[in-house]
């Protein structure tokens, strides 16, 4: 399973949410500016999220974008999901021989269970401590 732009840039949104999360909205072009990445896309994949009820949109002059729940409610797997669809490492797993099909199920409940267990709070917290760049998921 390759997880596109889409759902990286979408937990980007949602991290940078969790980042500000009660300190009021945050606009898509800030986190844009902050991330250099293009304003427009990261319009596309907020309405997905705020379709889903992840997030909330504040209207005005001083509006923008806050988190609909508190960070530690909010799991990793919901963003993929939203923006990715089903996490399934191979179409038409149903069709496989046995062996293959059980070897593919294993990857996914791995992949799902990672997704599952970590949420924005789990995130945020880590980058927080000072382990940006040492963050590892074991599957």
């Amino acid at each position: 399973m390759k997880i596109s732009t889409k759902g990286r840039y979408g937990l980007t949104i949602m991290l940078a949410l969790a980042r500000k999360h009660g300190e009021g909205p945050l606009s898509l072009k800030a986190i844009a500016r902050e991330n250099d990445l293009s304003d427009h896309y990261l319009e596309q994949l907020a309405s997905p999220l705020r379709n889903a009820g992840l997030i909330k949109s504040i209207r005005g002059a001083y509006g923008g974008y806050v988190l609909a729940k508190d960070p530690d409610e909010i799991k990793a797997g919901d963003i993929i999901r939203v923006l990715e669809g089903p996490i399934s490492p191979v179409e038409g797993m149903e069709n496989e021989e046995p062996a293959k099909q059980a070897l593919w199920i294993r990857i996914r409940d791995a992949v799902k269970d990672v997704l599952d267990t970590t949420t924005l709070e789990d995130l945020r917290r880590h980058e927080h401590d000072g382990y940006q760049d040492a963050y590892m998921f074991y599957i």
